[in-house]
């Protein structure tokens, strides 16, 4: 009696799960998965190509920043030396300000 009584559990287990409505469920939930693993590969493609972008603007930056700042080295050792008492002047007013700055602090 107690396998009769299993296999006919078993049959009703069966035909649920055969059922129209579970086969639509199971469907439904493959066509989210679907749907959100491709928005998830679409937005992945949008980052690494912002992120890519991103790398090289920042090292485009970085190259004219360097190139900036060796032109004004530049500028200001051709003045250094075209003006040598000026140049000592201005380091020793700025030794006096720091000095009384730091005397404060």
């Amino acid at each position: 009696m107690a396998t009769s009584q299993s296999t006919t559990e078993q049959a009703k287990s069966n035909s649920t799960l055969n059922s129209p409505v579970t086969e639509k469920a199971v469907e439904a939930a493959h066509h989210a998965v679907d749907a959100v693993a491709l928005k998830a590969a679409v937005a992945e493609d949008a980052l690494r190509k912002t992120a890519a972008s991103s790398q090289e603007n920042l090292a485009h930056k970085q190259e004219e920043i360097k190139q900036q700042l060796q032109l004004s080295y530049s500028k200001t050792r051709e003045l250094a030396a075209q003006n040598p008492l000026a140049t000592a002047g201005i380091a020793f007013a700025a030794g006096v300000v720091l000095t009384a700055l730091l005397r404060r602090n």
